[in-house]
Formats: C-alpha cells, structure tokens, sequence
C-alpha cells in the first residue's frame, strides 16, 4: 500500500484519502466478509418471518452458560477502529479478551462494563435495563442509555485479531449485540499493541499501595486507567497519590500525583455545598457516585477515569503503577484505607508482553 494507510485519524487528516479497506463484523456479518452482510434467513417464529432475508433477520449472538463465543477472528495487517456492545452481557460474568497475532495469551482479560468504565453496572439479564447508569462521555470510551457501550481505541495487529466473549453465569444464556469496525491497511513497524488489564482487590490490605498494573516489560505508553472505589469508613478517602514507576524505579517513582481526586481532575474531594458532583470529559471523569440507600446499599461507591491521550506515560524497559487508599482519622492524621478498589490500565507496548495476574473467579468478582 502507498500514501496515506488511513491510521491516526483525526480532523486533521479525515480528508486524505487512503487505499485501506473499511471491514465490520457484527451478528449480521460475522465474517466481515465484503457483501457478506444481512444473509441470514428469517427465523419462521421471529419478527421478520414476513419480510424474509436482508430484514434483521440476526441482531445478536447467544452465549451458553459457561461457554466462550469468538466475536472476531480477522487477518491482519489492519487497525480495530471502534467497537460498540449491547445486551444483557453488562455484568462481571461477562469477559471480553483479545488476542493479537496468534499469542498464547490475551492482551485484553477484562469484565466487559468495567472495559468501558463502568464498574457497578448492576445488570440484572431478567430486566437488562433497570438498576443505576452513569453516561460516560468521553473521547476514547462512551457509555450511553440504556448500557451502549463505546470505545475507540485504536488497536492494531499485524498478522491476527482474535475477539471472544465468556459467559462465566453458570445458567443464564447472555444475548450480545455487537459491532466491531476495523479497517485493513499496513502497520508501521513502530506502532505498538493495545493492552487493558483488570485488577479488584477487596479489601486492600492496611498500609499498602493498590497496584493498578505490575509486571510490564518492555518498550511501550500508558495510555489510561477506569477505577471503582467502594469506601469502607467515614470521611473523605481520596487523599492517596498516583505513582508511576518507570524504567527500574524502585522505592521512588518518576511521576508522583498529589491526591486521588486530582489524578482525575477534580479538587477538594469533589465536593460543592456538601454534596459531591459528578463530571465526564473528553479525557477524564467522576461520572458516578452511588450512596447509601438506608437499607441494604451500605456504602458509597465511585467511578473514574482518566485518559493519557495528549500525555502518555512512556516506558522503554519496565512499568508499574500504583496508587494509595488514604483519608482521614481523627486528630488530623492519616487513615491508610482498607476499601474495595478495582480498575483497568490500558497501554499499548510491542509483543509479546508478559502473562497477566489471573482473573479472579465469579465471587472475587462479584460486587459486594
């Protein structure tokens, strides 16, 4: 391919043109085939048994209990562009992983909502649309009414993307619509692979830093972090620093933040006339406070995010990153807090990148 290989668009560039090839795989088009799109026939029973063939004949797939669908298996070289996800897969038993150019192992392990950060997503498939919903309007991810997940990423491979989605609930079928577009083009030789990873610790041990990603190797940039916090004491709990530690870093990091509410952007506990107030932007967010309801919801709990797209963090041989669980106690001292946190780090680095922590299983996952 010459010229233009229609990577990195912006509006800058959105009008040169370029020879790479627009593909998209969805229930429709499970191939991505060109003019492979809309061929099912019309179930005899469904709702387009009279229009017949080309009319939304198969809008989603189906995923057993306990079984693993290939949402995607496309031959490189070419550019994921964006994805959207609906259905009553808005849970923790449903995980999304990616793998590039055949590794043994995922780039992406990840809950599907908190891919989308939206860590307290609260679905319930018997009634996939009721229960509390946080719009998240930013530049690379999106969540929209009721439960639209977006995310535009750019995610390149050079030989293979392979997109599957496990159902871990162990007796309800998950329905999944989705849409992966991706375009075909040459990769240069200096564009890394996308990685998200998810952690949950419940409780965070007392004195100890929760460690958003660990364990990286290599030549890459972070790119991102979502985060859950679940507060298990009174007062404010946000006073706990960022800290990346790059390139052999060892007790002191490189970069150091000055509170968690401003890592995310925010300042003085987000709070306006007693009361917290929420925000989404184009690169970083407080977009959801759940309260205590008086009865059974016991504890707040809060969302984030915060996008290193204009400022990414680069690492040429190591990367970790971790943040501390830190308010208030009486006397006017510091309180280490033991709260539930969870979050995903999202960076782009060359393969192969080292195996990730395991998943943990349906109840390390549950929300509490």
């Amino acid at each position: 391919m010459t010229g233009f290989n229609g990577l990195g668009l912006h509006l800058g560039n959105l009008p040169r043109l370029s020879s790479a090839k627009t593909r998209s795989i969805s229930a429709e088009n499970p191939t991505g085939g060109k003019g492979r799109g809309a061929m099912a026939e019309a179930h005899p029973n469904g709702p387009a048994r009279e229009l017949g063939r080309g009319w939304k004949c198969s809008p989603y797939v189906t995923v057993a209990p306990g079984e693993t669908a290939v949402l995607a298996n496309i031959e490189g070289p070419g550019a994921v562009q964006s994805m959207w996800f609906a259905g009553t897969i808005m849970n923790r038993d449903s995980i999304l992983r990616i793998t590039w150019d055949d590794q043994e192992r995922p780039s992406v392990e990840c809950p599907l909502p908190d891919f989308f950060a939206t860590p307290w997503p609260f679905q319930d498939r018997r009634a996939p649309t009721r229960g509390p919903f946080a719009p998240v309007n930013s530049l690379p991810v999106s969540a929209n009414p009721n439960r639209g997940m977006n995310c535009f990423w750019e995610m390149p491979f050079r030989d293979r993307c392979r997109m599957t989605l496990e159902n871990r609930h162990p007796s309800e079928t998950a329905a999944c619509f989705y849409q992966v577009n991706y375009t075909l083009t040459d990769v240069p030789d200096d564009v890394g692979y996308f990685h998200a990873q998810f952690r949950r610790t419940n409780p965070v041990p007392y004195g100890i830093p929760y460690t958003i990603l660990d364990g990286v190797k290599g030549m890459g940039h972070y790119v991102g972090t979502s985060m859950g916090w679940q507060i298990h004491n009174d007062r404010w709990w946000g006073e706990g620093e960022i800290k990346f530690y790059i390139d052999g870093d060892d007790e002191f990091p490189t970069i150091c933040g000055t509170g968690t509410e401003d890592y995310f952007g925010g300042a003085f506990d987000w709070e306006v006339d007693g009361e917290y107030v929420t925000y989404t932007t184009p690169f970083l967010g407080m977009h959801q406070v759940l309260k205590p309801d008086g009865t059974y919801r016991a504890e707040h709990r809060h969302a984030m995010y915060r996008w290193h797209v204009m400022d990414p963090i680069r690492f040429e041989q190591d990367l970790r990153v971790t943040i501390q669980a830190l308010g208030w106690r009486g006397e006017g001292r510091f309180l280490p807090g033991q709260h539930d946190i969870c979050s995903v780090a999202y960076w782009y680095q060359m393969l192969p990148s080292a195996p990730f922590p395991e998943l943990p299983d349906r109840n390390g996952l549950e929300i509490l």
